[in-house]
């Protein structure tokens, strides 16, 4: 069983189960209620109701049970999938679903949908996360490569350490980037701080590396296009909000003003690797999601 620990700081007065969408974020509303109803949830060590509401200087303790059972459910989701053979998968993830089961989670992730469209994942990363190589944050809509067996999954897992699998992300961050083209190099490590969280430090970090280009700019927010050199957890979110621009609607790393109903407004929108049998180039790109691309009007509007 895991603890996580959250002293309550500036939410006074906002329901507990809010609270806590935000800090974990790669749990949903209905699966944070749940453990708040089986009594996984403390506030000053007393069990309350999902309509608790914070006091600043609150303690709250969350348990996240271990797995009941190591069967991952099959489930009939709906998935876009935007390429499949008898080696990969490349599957067009939408905002809001979580990539793979863990600890609390065993319902409504990728894998669920994935075992019930095929029964063929490669079993390298064990039986919570079939045929998953790399993995994009909850709230992160777009496209991610999963593999069907063990030879698949050891060569693209190379082409990741070797830096050799293209990644491109688009992103919304806050204020205006003066220059066209930028590098960022921090290592990035656990929060010591904040469990839940990634920071830039030297203390048992590993090194990060995230370049970017400015695709267009508005009033006071940029769009941007980053390239992952290394896939560290919450890379671009990190390191964006380290150099001063958050991205627009980051429940972890954003600013506390963003109220989206979306998450953060990151798009993994470009994909390329080497096919681990053919040796073929493969190259994918997927449209933004409906929301982003109404945000993008509404900036542009402002600017008109």
């Amino acid at each position: 069983m895991e603890d996580i620990k959250i002293t309550v700081v500036e939410e006074a007065g906002q329901r507990i189960d809010k609270i806590l969408v935000k800090a974990l974020t790669d749990f949903s509303r209905t699966q944070i209620q749940m453990l708040i109803q089986d009594g996984h949830v403390l506030v000053n060590g007393k069990a309350i109701k999902a309509s608790y509401k914070v006091e600043v200087n609150d303690e709250v303790m969350v348990h996240i049970p271990e797995p009941e059972s190591t069967d991952i459910l099959a489930e009939d989701i709906p998935l876009d999938i935007v390429y499949e053979d008898q080696d990969v998968i490349v599957v067009n993830k939408p905002t809001g679903m979580i990539v793979h089961p863990s600890a609390g989670i065993y319902k409504g992730t990728l894998v669920n949908a994935l075992l019930y469209h095929c029964h063929d994942l490669s079993g390298i990363n064990g039986v919570m996360r079939p045929g998953i190589v790399h993995r994009i944050d909850k709230e992160t809509s777009g496209l991610l490569m999963v593999v069907k067996n063990d030879m698949a999954h050891a060569s693209l897992s190379e082409q990741l350490q070797e830096h050799t699998v293209t990644r491109r992300y688009l992103a919304l961050v806050h204020g205006l980037i003066p220059h066209e083209f930028g590098r960022i190099e921090a290592p990035i490590g656990r929060d010591p701080k904040d469990r839940q969280k990634m920071t830039c430090t030297d203390k048992n970090a590993k090194d990060a590396i995230t370049n970017f280009k400015v695709l267009e700019r508005f009033k006071d927010m940029t769009l941007v296009e980053c390239r992952l050199e290394t896939g560290r957890t919450h890379q671009i979110r990190v390191h964006m909000q380290y150099i001063g621009h958050p991205v627009y609607g980051d429940p972890q790393y954003g600013l506390k003003r963003d109220d989206t109903t979306y998450g953060q407004y990151l798009h993994a929108k470009i994909l390329g690797f080497v096919h681990p049998r053919t040796g073929e180039d493969m190259y994918f790109e997927s449209e933004l999601p409906d929301f982003f691309k109404a945000k993008l009007d509404e900036l542009r509007n402002e600017m008109n």
